[in-house]
């Protein structure tokens, strides 16, 4: 069941983690990546119909969909024989923000808020994406999972961050659009979690049962109040 999305109350957050594709940026670009360019590319460097590229590529992704190999450009790169990383960087000028995701980071970080952007994506399209839009002038921090060794849906995962990126779980805000890394969220301990219900900003919103839901990131800055301080030992 839907939960009513009341905003959390900011006088209690000091940390703010954000997911990045469908959260931040409009999933869109990465949708269309794997759903339309990877099977025509895959079709046109062996050889074979779109279709039977689609009946070879979607069983693949789907078998280690939720692992860090589905994030992964280089183990697609062996898998597929292609170039993920050239093609990704061919489209990277269609990469877009969602609605004014970039305006409410800045509001928080004008507050004083640590805002994090914590990411599946592996850093080779993390790199991408920040030289594309320049995503490391907007965070305090960015961390990919790759290099903790487990991905966001797993319980292993939240301590390894809070290793490198200490925070208070009582006053830590959390978004994310996938249901299996909210959850893991909310298993760690984090008070305030949030899911995104249009991660691609033309599509329909979507139910994200058992948790408090926005259509985009920036409706949760309503309640926004005072700065705050910064708190010691959290940088």
């Amino acid at each position: 069941m839907q939960e009513a999305a009341n905003p959390p109350d900011w006088d209690r957050i000091d940390t703010v983690l954000l997911d990045m594709d469908g959260t931040v940026l409009d999933l869109e670009w990465d949708m269309r990546f794997w759903r339309d360019t990877v099977p025509r590319r895959f079709a046109a460097q062996h050889g074979v119909t779109l279709d039977e590229a689609r009946r070879t590529v979607y069983p693949l992704f789907q078998s280690v969909h939720g692992t860090l190999d589905w994030y992964c450009i280089e183990f697609w790169s062996r898998r597929l024989q292609l170039d993920i990383a050239a093609m990704k960087r061919a489209l990277r000028h269609e990469l877009a923000w969602l609605p004014q995701a970039r305006e409410f980071i800045g509001r928080l970080r004008a507050e004083g808020r640590r805002v994090v952007l914590v990411t599946n994506a592996h850093p080779g399209t993390l790199e991408i994406k920040d030289a594309q839009l320049g995503l490391r002038r907007h965070f305090d921090a960015m961390h990919s999972s790759h290099p903790f060794g487990a991905a966001k849906e797993h319980a292993e995962f939240w301590p390894r961050l809070a290793e490198r990126e200490p925070f208070d779980r009582q006053r830590t805000l959390f978004v994310d659009d996938s249901l299996p890394v909210l959850q893991a969220a909310r298993a760690h301990g984090i008070e305030w979690v949030y899911a995104i219900r249009r991660p691609v900003s033309y599509g329909p919103a979507r139910e994200m049962n058992g948790f408090p839901a926005v259509d985009f990131v920036h409706e949760l800055s309503g309640a926004a109040r005072a700065p705050v301080a910064a708190t010691p030992g959290m940088a």
